[in-house]
C-alpha cells in the first residue's frame, strides 16, 4: 500500500460567497545535505491546473473539465519532479490513490457526488495516522508503523471525497527540528522551494514545501507554537491555526490531554485563503473522542463586513524586532484596512513578554519527562538532534504557580481583546533563512515558531498567515502577515486574510 518517496476592491467590501471563494483563487533513508541548482525544476506555466486552487479544481471535476485520474497523475508527476530536491513528500500510496481516483470518476459519471472535495488530491503531515499508509511522526520507533485507522481530520477529508497522495515530512513528534526546521532521523531534511537549501520552517515544513511547489493542492498541519503559520510564512502560502477547541487532534502523534493540551491545534495549509475555509469547514467539530472540542459553528467569511472591523496592529512585540521591511509590510496591511474606513489602532496585547517567559518555564517544568515518555511509548531509542529532552524539573508548587500566572495574563489579554475584532502583526522577525549545515538548537530558543506565533497558541485565539509580499533584503523569499481574531471568530480571520491576499497577491509559483 505504501511507497516511501525518494524522491480587492474597496467598492464592494461585503464579500459575497462567490467573491470570497473565487477572487482570491484567481489573482526511507535520510537525504544528505546537498545543494541544488536554482534551475533544478521548472515553474509551471501560468494557468496550469496544478497552480489552481482547491475550490477551482473541485469545480472543474464537477463540470467534467478534468478527471480525478488526470489530477492525481499530474500531482505525482510534479512530486517526482520536485521532491528529490525538496524531500517534502516522504511516503506515497500511489496504487490506492489511482484506484480511488478511478472510483471518483466512475461515481461522477453515474451522477453521484462523494462530497465537496470529490476527486481532489491532497497530502497529509506525517504526524497524523493514515489507514494503510506508514505514519512515523518522524521518530525511528515508528519507522515502519502502519495504522489501521485514519486520524479524525484525515477521515473527514477522505469522506468528503479527497484522495490522499502521501505523507509530508515533520520533525520528530513535530517538536524536534530546532533551527533546521523540518528534520528527523527517519527521513532527513526538508527544503524550501523558493531558494536552494533554505528552511521551510516547521513543523509542517513538508506540507508547506510541497503545497507551495504545486505538488499537492492542500495539506493539514498541526500547530503547537507556530507549526502551521511558520511554514505558511516561509513557503509563501496560506495557513490557519483555528480557535483552540475547533479541530480534533485525535490520531495525531501529539494528541489531546495533559499539561500542554491547550497549546495544540490542527488546521489546513493551501495556496489560497478560500481553500482554507472549505477545508476547515470539513474537518472542524467534535469527534466524540477529543474531550476539548466544542460544538461551535464555523462562521462564513463571506458574511463578514470588513468595513466595520476594529483593527489593532503592532510591528514589534518588544521581544525580537523584525526587519524593517517586515515592519513596513505590517503597517501597509493596516493601511489597507484604514482605506476601508476601519478603526485602526497601533496597539498590542499586554504582558506579551511575561506570557512568553512563563510559557517557556512551564513547558520545561517537568525536565523533559513528557518527551522521554513519548520516546518510550513509541519504542524510539535514538532521538533526533534538537528534540528537547533536558530542562530543570520544578517542584509541583512552582508548576501550579506558573499555570496560575499564565492563566491570569491570558485573562487580562482576553479583556484587552474585547475592544478589537482583528490583530495584524508579524509572523516572523525575518524571511526564511538557509538551513544550518550543523544542527543548531540554542538553549535559549523560544517555543516552536518563535514569540510572534506561539503567543496565540498560549491564548488559543485563531490566527492565520497569508503572503502579502516578497523580500528585497533576501530576494525572492516570501513575506507574510499574521492575522489574529477573537476566540471562535475564525471567519473574521479568514475574511481579513482573503482581503490581504487580494491586495498583496498571495501565493506565487516558486521562480525555479
Amino acid at each position: 500500500m505504501t511507497q516511501r518517496s525518494n524522491t480587492g476592491n474597496p467598492a464592494a467590501m461585503r464579500l459575497t460567497r462567490r467573491r470570497f471563494l473565487g477572487t482570491t483563487a484567481v489573482a526511507g533513508t535520510a537525504l544528505a545535505f546537498s545543494r541544488f541548482s536554482p534551475n533544478a525544476f521548472a515553474a509551471l506555466p501560468p494557468g496550469d491546473v496544478l497552480s489552481k486552487s482547491v475550490v477551482e479544481v473541485a469545480q472543474m471535476i464537477r463540470d467534467r473539465k478534468i478527471t480525478s485520474v488526470e489530477l492525481v497523475t499530474r500531482c505525482y508527476a510534479r512530486i517526482d519532479e520536485v521532491n528529490p530536491k525538496l524531500n517534502a513528500v516522504v511516503a506515497t500510496c500511489r496504487e490506492r490513490a489511482m484506484a480511488e481516483a478511478r472510483q471518483a470518476d466512475e461515481a461522477l459519471a453515474a451522477g453521484k457526488s462523494l462530497g465537496p472535495l470529490h476527486g481532489v488530491p491532497f497530502t497529509i503531515k506525517d504526524s497524523f495516522d493514515t489507514n494503510g499508509v506508514v505514519s512515523t511522526g518522524g521518530t525511528l520507533g515508528r519507522k515502519s508503523y502502519v495504522p489501521g485507522k485514519d486520524a479524525t481530520v484525515v477521515a473527514r477529508v477522505r469522506a468528503a471525497g479527497g484522495i490522499l497522495l502521501g505523507k509530508t515530512n515533520t520533525p520528530e513528534f513535530t517538536l524536534g527540528g530546532g533551527a533546521r526546521g523540518t528534520y528527523n532521523l527517519v527521513y532527513g531534511q526538508t527544503y524550501n522551494p523558493y531558494k536552494p537549501n533554505y528552511n521551510p520552517s516547521g513543523s509542517s515544513g513538508g506540507a508547506g514545501s510541497i503545497v507551495a511547489a504545486a505538488g499537492s493542492f492542500f495539506d493539514i498541519g498541526s500547530d503547537y507554537g507556530g507549526s502551521i503559520r511558520g511554514p505558511a510564512y516561509a513557503n509563501g502560502i496560506a495557513g490557519i491555526k483555528p480557535t483552540y477547541g475547533r479541530s480534533p487532534r485525535t490520531g495525531h502523534i501529539v494528541d489531546y490531554g495533559g499539561a500542554f493540551d491547550n497549546f495544540q491545534e490542527t488546521g489546513p495549509l493551501a495556496r489560497r485563503v478560500s481553500d482554507l475555509y472549505l477545508i476547515l469547514s470539513i474537518i472542524a467539530g467534535p469527534d466524540g473522542i477529543d474531550p476539548m472540542m466544542a460544538p461551535v459553528p464555523l462562521g462564513d467569511p463571506a458574511k463578514v463586513d470588513l468595513k466595520k472591523l476594529r483593527v489593532a496592529y503592532y510591528t514589534t512585540n518588544g521581544i525580537k524586532d523584525p526587519s524593517s521591511e517586515i515592519q513596513s509590510l505590517v503597517k501597509k496591511s493596516a493601511d489597507y484596512f484604514s482605506s476601508l474606513g476601519c478603526k485602526v489602532t497601533q496597539d498590542q496585547p499586554p504582558k506579551m513578554k511575561e506570557l512568553s517567559d512563563i510559557r517557556q518555564k512551564y513547558s520545561s517544568a517537568d525536565g523533559g519527562d513528557h518527551m522521554r515518555r513519548m520516546l518510550k511509548k513509541h519504542g524510539t531509542t535514538q532521538a533526533s538532534p534538537g528534540l528537547r529532552l533536558d530542562g530543570h524539573e520544578l517542584p509541583s508548587a512552582d508548576f501550579t504557580r506558573l499555570l496560575e500566572e499564565m492563566d491570569a495574563i491570558k485573562s487580562e489579554q482576553l479583556t484587552w481583546l474585547e475592544q478589537y475584532d482583528l490583530i495584524l502583526c508579524p509572523a516572523s522577525a525575518e524571511p526564511a533563512r538557509p538551513v544550518p549545515v550543523q544542527f543548531v538548537n540554542p538553549p535559549d530558543a523560544p517555543p516552536s515558531g518563535g514569540n510572534y506565533t506561539s503567543q496565540y497558541n498560549t491564548t488559543g485565539w485563531p490566527a492565520g498567515v497569508v503572503r502579502v509580499g516578497t523580500s528585497s533584503e533576501d530576494s525572492g523569499m516570501p513575506l507574510g502577515v499574521q492575522v489574529v481574531g477573537q476566540p471562535w471568530r475564525d471567519d473574521v480571520v479568514l475574511a481579513a486574510m482573503a482581503y490581504l491576499e487580494s491586495k498583496g497577491g498571495g501565493w506565487q509559483m516558486p521562480p525555479l
